[in-house]
């Protein structure tokens, strides 16, 4: 007699991803096919993310691309083959945006906080020093700072507050007058005309008054019209409100004489 082939009718009774094996004469073993596993009857394809994550990393998506094939991928915030996923410091390249005046910390995946570095004052993104510092760093302001500094003039670098009107630099660099200035030797009392001491006063402030002493010890008249600050009834205020630690500056389009 024949042997029964157990094989030969409906793969065995195996699933359609198995291979039958004929073992004794009229038995059977369902073996699942590569790529699959079960018990030879059911069979279901291999997931690798399913254990171990696929071998990517903890901070990795592990995406099914087949039968026992996947793929890593680093999840937001982390760089890396997906085998390995560093985490990204938003810290770490140009100080996250932050003013290099201020300290930039890593707090949640994509998000950091800047905050102004001590003696400094700010939202973080634009940090100001003292006002002395602040010339400096603005072109319409510097050729005002470069003259304080000739004449070791260091009030404003101090406690404060102050308040400063500045020439803006061209205008300080076009007025034959400065040079004459400074060969009288009075270049330094008419840079202190424009400034006033223990008083931080914003442009709202100003329009609610009518003058202020300088450090020179003259005062200032102030006046106000068609939304327009006059100093002097000359020098108008062109930009206003740049605070500093210890004051204020504003920018004005002519020299004031004391």
């Amino acid at each position: 007699c024949p042997a029964i082939d157990a094989c030969e009718s409906s793969n065995g009774g195996c699933s359609s991803k198995a291979e039958c094996r004929r073992t004794t004469p009229g038995n059977r073993a369902c073996v699942c096919s590569a790529g699959y596993t079960g018990d030879g009857i059911v069979c279901i394809e291999i997931n690798p993310c399913l254990v171990n994550n696929g071998g990517c990393d903890r901070n990795a998506e592990c995406t099914q691309t087949g039968l026992n094939q996947a793929a890593c991928n680093c999840l937001k915030g982390y760089s890396g083959d997906g085998k390995t996923c560093t985490y990204i410091s938003l810290c770490s390249q140009n100080n996250g945006g932050c003013s290099e005046f201020a300290i930039c910390n890593d707090t949640e995946l994509t998000e950091r906080t800047c905050t102004c570095k001590p003696n400094y004052i700010g939202d973080g993104f634009k940090c100001r020093g003292n006002i002395f510092q602040e010339l400096l760093r603005n072109s319409n302001t510097s050729r005002f700072y470069f003259h304080l500094e000739a004449l070791s003039i260091r009030d404003i670098s101090g406690p404060g507050p102050f308040t400063l009107f500045v020439p803006r630099t061209d205008i300080l660099n076009s007025d034959p007058r400065v040079k004459d200035w400074i060969a009288k030797g009075v270049m330094a009392q008419v840079l202190r005309y424009h400034v006033v001491g223990c008083a931080n006063l914003m442009y709202k402030d100003l329009t609610a008054i009518t003058n202020i002493t300088s450090l020179h010890g003259d005062l200032i008249h102030i006046s106000y019209s068609q939304n327009s600050l006059v100093l002097n009834n000359k020098a108008e205020i062109i930009l206003s409100d740049a605070v500093g630690t210890n004051g204020v500056i504003h920018v004005i389009n002519q020299i004031l004489v004391p």
